[in-house]
């Protein structure tokens, strides 16, 4: 129970402060003097270097850290990116703050991997699904209230510091990153002792992890990574220029459309827990996932060709975030080997940031090109659900054709 906890907080501060540019949206491009598609890098440059280094940081993992000191190494340089951040923006100096956002994606998303890995050592086989919705739920607490308080906090902070008041804001955001460093040092000791205490041994057989295992990987897991990229690039970039897009459409206040943007967040920290429940009790994790990646394209057709209320769409977008959340990462669980686990979760956090990296670009040039009609964004993320959409179908034909496993109820064997 309190390892679940302090495991769930480890993405708190990463979470929080990822969102902090999306939630001051206007105030940086005015700020700065900046564009939409300049905006976005700050958003690209995180994932860039996780191309490569994130797959690197699940090698280092699984071969040279382990999990409780690449916990501990992931979190400090999470720290320094955000100090990096908060330092350009003091000094009103765009490009530091470029860099401190490469290092701070550097990580996060390394530590994505280590987050994951604790959840497989912890729960496999005891509710894993509903850990991952915890896990979830927990992140996007922080994200979630960052949307709320992002932008009353940047209007006190301008009173004592109009010039540089940016900066002041980023450098309170990194107390976040503190207080997961600290669950980091807890887990860490946690883990230390149950391992003396159970005699644990993760890779009884000894086997060791290569790089080149991924030549190994099935099918069904190179489906999933295309899945972490297609379904996430809907997201995530929509997420961080979605400001923006509902008070253009929808002629709402910055307040209430930073409201409206984190209803998403609000959902899935409601929720994923929820789903993660049933998704242990009822089985089929493929089935979920195909009605999460419907559902949303139901939610950005919404968005995109109807002047429905803007909360209706982005609670079902919400709701189908944190089923797909739940049901999807624990499939690689199911396909890999656990003293793989570190290369095939980085390998999926390294090809989801190819794809964040370069779609959140073009979702910046689309809108600008555009002048601000954000309808053709929107087709351009319904696509990449309807790629999403069929990698699910080659994992649901493949695993009928084999194993069935990764679609079977729980009371099965």
């Amino acid at each position: 129970m309190f390892a679940n906890i302090f495991i769930s907080n480890l993405f708190l501060g990463s979470y929080f402060c990822y969102d902090n540019p999306g939630a001051l949206q206007e105030v940086f491009k005015d700020e700065l003097n900046i564009t939409t598609t300049q905006f976005t890098l700050i958003y690209s440059i995180y994932s860039w270097p996780n191309v490569v280094l994130c797959f690197l940081g699940g090698f280092l993992l699984d071969r040279v850290f382990g999990v409780r000191l690449g916990t501990i190494i992931y979190l400090v340089i999470l720290l320094a990116g955000q100090l990096v951040f908060a330092g350009g923006g003091i000094l009103e100096t765009f490009w530091l703050m470029i860099v401190g956002r490469f290092i701070f994606g550097i990580g996060a998303e390394s530590l994505a991997v280590a987050q994951n890995n604790y959840a497989v050592l912890w729960f496999k086989g005891k509710e894993l699904n509903m850990v991952f919705g915890l896990q979830l739920s927990v992140a996007r607490l922080g994200s979630t209230v960052n949307f709320w308080v992002m932008q009353p906090i940047y209007d006190y902070v301008k009173q004592y510091y109009p010039d540089n008041a940016i900066g002041f804001v980023m450098l309170l955001s990194a107390t976040t990153c503190v207080f997961s460093l600290l669950c980091a040092l807890i887990l860490g000791w946690m883990d230390k002792r149950a391992e003396r205490i159970l005699h644990r041994n993760i890779n009884a057989n000894g086997e060791t992890a290569k790089l080149s295992d991924i030549t190994t990987f099935k099918i069904t897991f190179w489906m999933v990574s295309v899945i972490c990229v297609a379904y996430y690039v809907s997201i995530f970039p929509f997420i961080a220029l979605g400001k923006g897009f509902f008070m253009e459409k929808f002629n709402l206040p910055p307040e209430e459309a930073n409201n409206v943007n984190s209803i998403l967040y609000l959902i899935s920290a409601v929720a994923s827990p929820l789903f993660g429940f049933i998704v242990d009790k009822t089985g089929h994790n493929v089935d979920w996932i195909f009605l999460a990646i419907a559902s949303t394209m139901g939610a950005h057709s919404l968005l995109t060709f109807t002047m429905l209320n803007p909360y209706v769409g982005m609670v079902i977008m919400g709701l189908s975030y944190s089923i797909l959340a739940s049901s999807l990462w624990p499939l690689v669980a199911l396909i890999v080997p656990e003293y793989q686990l570190g290369t095939a979760y980085g390998f999926c956090q390294s090809i989801q940031n190819l794809g964040l990296a370069i779609v959140t670009i073009l979702s910046g040039l689309i809108v600008d090109k555009s002048h601000g009609d954000y309808v053709w964004l929107e087709v351009f993320y319904l696509g990449w659900l309807t790629i999403a959409f069929v990698a699910n179908i080659v994992i649901y034909v493949y695993d009928r054709k084999t194993t069935g496993n990764l679609n079977r109820a729980p009371t099965k064997t």
